[in-house]
């Protein structure tokens, strides 16, 4: 027992650290997740600001604030909270003999760099789409993922709006991937990570972009705005799934993009029952709806 609960305080403490010291500067850059993210936000707020796609939208957007709060506690906070729980699992996984490598369907630890990269890179944009479209499908999981589609006016830093109760549930799916793999993420997985931040700030900025032919494969602006649309096509529990690619989407038959003028209603029917604040929030979904 006493082996769980070094491995709950060590996670803990030790993910502390490792923000207390990025905040310093006291990491290499490329892992500097939390300096990454301030650069990679300000870049695409700069761009929000210089090149707006509704006009009317003003800098400082609608729940401005309390998104940018959401940033830094979905990837920051929470990710200290929860680090010593995942910790305690390794063990308890080794204890029943899973390890990293028991779903290894394909071993690309001898692959070139760039090729584990890509690899690496499209097999996790798989199981978040895939995660993605659970949240929608599934009532229990919606009410979580309500929160994410609040959001009334697009910007950057509502790719980072979301229930704290989705990482539980995209991280074990995650982790699943990465053990298909074999067990381990790319020496240069930092590019893959950095990547996806930039992307997704970039889907849901205030900046008109589709990327031309691309638009098929890489997740865009114009293809997620619809996918936070207030009215979605009849018979759908949502449309335009994708994370960093929107391939998914075209191959699964769930892609929609009706038109590009970026002026539509975002949300969801009852969206205004939803509490407006984040403490509301933290607990919101708990509760069984009212019908």
């Amino acid at each position: 027992m006493t082996e769980y609960f070094d491995a709950l305080a060590n996670g803990f403490l030790g993910t502390v650290r490792w923000t207390w010291k990025s905040i310093l500067f006291e990491v290499p850059w490329y892992s500097n997740y939390f300096w990454g993210l301030i650069i990679i936000s300000l870049i695409v707020w700069g761009l929000e600001i210089l090149f707006p796609w509704r006009k009317e939208q003003s800098i400082f957007r609608k729940d401005f604030w309390l998104d940018a709060f959401y940033m830094f506690f979905n990837f920051f906070i929470f990710a200290i909270v929860i680090s010593g729980v995942y910790k305690l699992l390794g063990v308890l996984f080794k204890d029943l003999g899973i390890t990293a490598t028991t779903l290894t369907i394909m071993d690309i630890a001898h692959w070139p760099q760039w090729v584990q990269l890509l690899v690496f890179f499209v097999v996790l944009d798989f199981v978040q789409w895939f995660t993605h479209v659970l949240l929608h499908k599934y009532p229990v999981l919606w009410q979580f993922h309500k929160v994410h589609h609040s959001v009334k006016e697009m910007g950057f830093a509502a790719h980072l709006r979301f229930h704290w109760m989705e990482n539980i549930l995209y991280k074990p799916l995650k982790t699943i991937g990465v053990m298909v793999l074999g067990g381990f993420e790319p020496e240069q997985a930092y590019i893959v990570h950095f990547a996806a931040i930039a992307i997704g700030h970039f889907n849901h900025s205030n900046i008109k972009l589709t990327y031309g032919p691309l638009k098929y494969i890489l997740n865009n602006p114009v293809m997620h705005l619809y996918h936070h649309a207030y009215t979605i096509p009849e018979d759908s529990y949502g449309v335009n799934f994708g994370i960093s690619l929107s391939i998914w989407d075209y191959i699964f038959k769930t892609n929609y993009i009706p038109e590009s003028g970026g002026k539509i209603k975002l949300g969801f029917p009852g969206d205004e029952k939803l509490p407006k604040g984040f403490w509301g929030q933290l607990v919101y979904g708990f509760k069984r709806p009212k019908k």
